[in-house]
């Protein structure tokens, strides 16, 4: 085996992706192994790791509001009902872009209106009440990301 092949064919492994290639000739023996950083450092771990650190930051920006209201009006909090996401997805407050928002702070609802939308496997999910009363406080931002069992709505059922 000359340079050149040699050359050609740390290339082909280097471009092909392949961890090793062995090849034995006539008391001539050479082994290229693949760069161990590429697997190991691949790009999607950093890709993946990058929106579960936005995510986070996301989620204590909209819990944040929460835990300061709660802090400054506990009492006051305590009796009200919260509406929280079924699943996790999309949270909507309109049902279209140039729509209205289904329901705004000092609406009064009733047991089975649309409060909202949560898209979940671009599959658009209406969110009825189970409650009747007074929307109090929209925890939530238009657009963003909700888990499951996460408060969306704070409703006075006097």
């Amino acid at each position: 085996m000359n340079l050149e092949e040699i050359k050609d064919l740390i290339k082909l492994v280097s471009k092909s992706g392949l961890g090793k290639v062995e090849i034995e000739r006539e008391g001539f023996r050479i082994s290229i192994k693949g760069s161990q950083s590429e697997p190991i450092m691949y790009q999607a771990a950093p890709m993946v790791a990058a929106p579960v650190a936005a995510a986070p930051a996301a989620v204590p920006a909209a819990a944040p509001a929460p835990t300061v209201s709660t802090d400054n009006n506990s009492a006051d909090d305590s009796k009200y009902i919260t509406i929280k996401s079924p699943m996790i997805g999309t949270f909507y407050r309109t049902p279209g872009p140039d729509k209205d928002a289904f329901v705004n702070v000092g609406d009064t609802i009733q047991s089975g209106d649309k409060v909202c939308i949560i898209e979940a496997m671009k599959t658009f999910n209406e969110i009825e009440a189970e409650i009747s009363g007074k929307i109090v406080k929209v925890l939530v931002d238009n657009a963003s990301p909700v888990d499951y069992d996460q408060p969306l709505f704070l409703v006075d059922p006097a």
